[in-house]
């Protein structure tokens, strides 16, 4: 089955040969990504990779993108942190009615990764909701894609917490 993702990196000052990192990343087996390098400094490679479910198909990009690009850091993992207009594509409704559906299911709603005037939700949690409410189209692949970016970007973060805090918030958070 093809899972459909995107990798962000940041990238040394070694690595800003973009022709030499092209053909890198060809050998390491990530001709199966359309690479994007808008900003400087900075790769996105948007993936359609076939595999037996999203979680390899995730791994192994990411592994492949080491091999080739082995002082690369990962910046984000996609589809993954989204704002309500973002959710809506996702299920074909418009940001109106995600936001109707957000305000009139306020306490059950998924809290937000950050909360301001432009909030931002982890995608898997908000598709995890509506698909419980059993009203909504989606795509089995585009959720368990998102639970899979969610989870690598999450295991990054908390990479670089001290052991101390880690321990002293999950007593606090759990």
């Amino acid at each position: 089955m093809d899972y459909t993702f995107t990798l962000k990196y940041l990238l040394s000052e070694n690595d800003c040969n973009y022709d030499d990192l092209l053909e890198r990343l060809g050998a390491a087996g990530c001709d199966d990504a359309l690479v994007g390098v808008g900003q400087p400094g900075r790769i996105a490679l948007e993936f359609t990779r076939d595999a037996k479910s999203a979680q390899a198909a995730l791994l192994s990009a990411l592994k492949d993108v080491k091999q080739a690009i082995p002082t690369s850091k990962l910046i984000e993992t996609a589809p993954d942190f989204v704002g309500l207009t973002d959710v809506a594509e996702f299920v074909g409704l418009s940001r109106q009615n995600m936001r109707k559906l957000m305000l009139k299911h306020a306490n059950n709603f998924p809290m937000p990764v950050h909360e301001g005037s432009a909030s931002v939700w982890h995608l898997a949690d908000v598709l995890n909701w509506l698909k419980a409410r059993g009203n909504y189209k989606l795509e089995q692949k585009i959720l368990d894609v998102a639970l899979v970016a969610k989870q690598i970007n999450i295991a990054k973060e908390a990479l670089q917490l001290a052991p101390k805090i880690q321990l002293a918030v999950q007593a606090l958070v759990v």
